[in-house]
């Protein structure tokens, strides 16, 4: 094998411009049968390809993340600050990181992390221009750190510029219009009193598994229109879909990603014919996702173009899991950590909707989004150049002692809670941000009915990314209200 080396290489080399050129040559005639194979089948092919890729061609290496101690962040010199490790929330370091940028260097580049150079731009009125000016900085064509998966280059509409995202956008917007909204609550409630009257009480139990990630698979379920007795693989598929390593940081494997990727297609691809069968039938179709997306004039072919339609079901699948499922265990965590807060909302329970805002200020579960600068731009005393990366920092946002008073307070009455940067602002701000403050507002009516006191019994474990700020387990003891 050893005298064999150098021929390998050699014929690596001779091969890769061969392979690079057929692809592009191939790629019209793939994009026109693509239609015509299956999409799981078509995600088995390329992930059979990149590994027969990766075998000839010494292609760029997935990062491999190794946790160690991160260093206290006043030992750094302010270049070597590098705010997009996986490890910043899962060892609480990010509070200290974020706040050394905001006083000192508040547009600050990291020219050489595993995710490439980018820009962190960490304060409140800075991340509202940027997100603001779409004109000056473009969302596509991914909204994370990282680049996506090879073989797996999906689209969203989240990371796609008007009038294209406008158009996509606004054929699913209608499942969170006020109206489905309303006729949705009872239902909301009906499934949080299920869940709630069947956990234990005054013994220890993992409040992520049992409450959070239960009831926002449910309310996937209902979202996606999809089989109930399989809801629980949508929080499965969701959390897989943000944990590519190359992308957040994340614990996936290349194997697993394109796994659950072609099951999710497969399942996916059913319900759509379903759906299309009832249309062409003459049926009314309903207000779930699928549907919506069905009935759109600019969506009705989306899954004729494979990875248009996998990556706008990712994207809903990972807004209405990540963000209220975490929110839903944040709740709890900051109302241990200020007990007077918990007091107070039980002597006043009209409290709830402002304490709602605050939470998912509190817990802002998705970390930050990425443009890139369509031409140069100064900010804040920086030039940004044309095609730079550039990570508005919503974590480090929301505690901005410029913007927000006592940032580091949990304050379940605090005045303009809503005026927190979780939802983003301009044309990519949060779809289902009313559906989230409905299912948590509901959440915790139902909680101050049924206990009276939420304890937390060990620290709680966090989930390694860069990107979502979750939890993976939070043990609690419940204790009920007396009758």
């Amino acid at each position: 094998m050893n005298i064999l080396s150098p021929a390998i290489e050699k014929g690596t080399e001779l091969l890769s411009p061969a392979l690079e050129k057929g692809a592009e040559i191939l790629s019209p005639a793939i994009e026109k049968g693509a239609a015509l194979v299956p999409i799981h089948l078509q995600i088995k092919g390329a992930h059979v390809f990149q590994k027969v890729k990766k075998t000839i061609i010494k292609g760029k290496p997935i990062p491999v993340f190794i946790e160690t101690p991160l260093p206290d962040v006043e030992t750094l010199a302010i270049e070597d600050i590098d705010v997009s490790s996986p490890f910043l929330y899962k060892q609480n370091r990010w509070q200290s990181y974020f706040k050394r940028l905001r006083d000192e260097c508040p547009v600050h580049y990291q020219k050489s992390s595993p995710f490439g150079p980018f820009w962190s731009v960490t304060r409140y009125e800075d991340i509202m221009f940027v997100d603001k000016h779409h004109d000056l900085f473009s969302a596509e064509p991914i909204i994370s750190l990282g680049g996506r998966p090879d073989g797996l280059a999906i689209e969203t509409f989240i990371a796609m510029d008007p009038p294209k995202h406008d158009l996509q956008r606004q054929a699913v917007q209608d499942v969170v219009a006020p109206k489905n909204l309303k006729e949705m609550e009872s239902l909301i409630r009906s499934r949080a009193e299920d869940v709630l009257d069947n956990l234990p009480t005054d013994v220890p139990f993992d409040w992520v598994q049992n409450v959070s990630i239960e009831l926002t698979s449910r309310m996937l379920a209902t979202l996606f229109n999809f089989p109930y007795e399989e809801r629980h693989k949508l929080a499965y598929w969701s959390d897989v879909a943000a944990s590519s390593p190359e992308t957040t940081g994340g614990t996936g494997s290349t194997d697993e990603i394109f796994t659950v990727a072609a099951t999710a297609a497969k399942k996916f691809s059913e319900l759509w014919r379903t759906r299309e069968a009832e249309k062409a039938a003459g049926k009314e179709l309903g207000f779930d996702l699928i549907s919506l997306l069905l009935s759109n004039e600019n969506t009705k072919d989306m899954i004729d173009r494979p990875m248009e339609f996998m990556g706008n079901i990712a994207l809903l699948l990972v807004g209405g899991n990540d963000t209220t499922r975490n929110s839903m265990t944040s709740g709890i965590h900051a109302l241990n950590q200020f007990p007077d807060e918990f007091i107070k909302l039980k002597d006043n329970p009209s409290l709830i909707p402002n304490m709602v805002s605050e939470i998912i200020r509190w817990q802002t579960p998705l970390a930050y989004m990425r443009r890139v600068a369509k031409e140069d731009v100064e900010l804040n005393g920086q030039t940004i150049k044309k095609g730079d990366k550039v990570v508005m920092w919503y974590a480090s946002g929301n505690r901005d002692e410029r913007a927000i008073d006592q940032p580091d307070q949990f304050m379940i009455d605090r005045k303009n809670a809503r005026k927190h940067l979780s939802f983003g602002f301009g044309v990519h701000r949060c779809m289902g941000n009313r559906l989230a403050e409905m299912q948590l507002r509901i959440l915790w009516e139902e909680l101050l009915k049924r206990f009276e006191n939420i304890e937390v019994v060990d620290d709680p474990q966090y989930v390694q990314s860069n990107f979502v700020r979750g939890y993976t387990q939070l043990m609690v003891k419940l204790t009920a209200k007396k009758s």
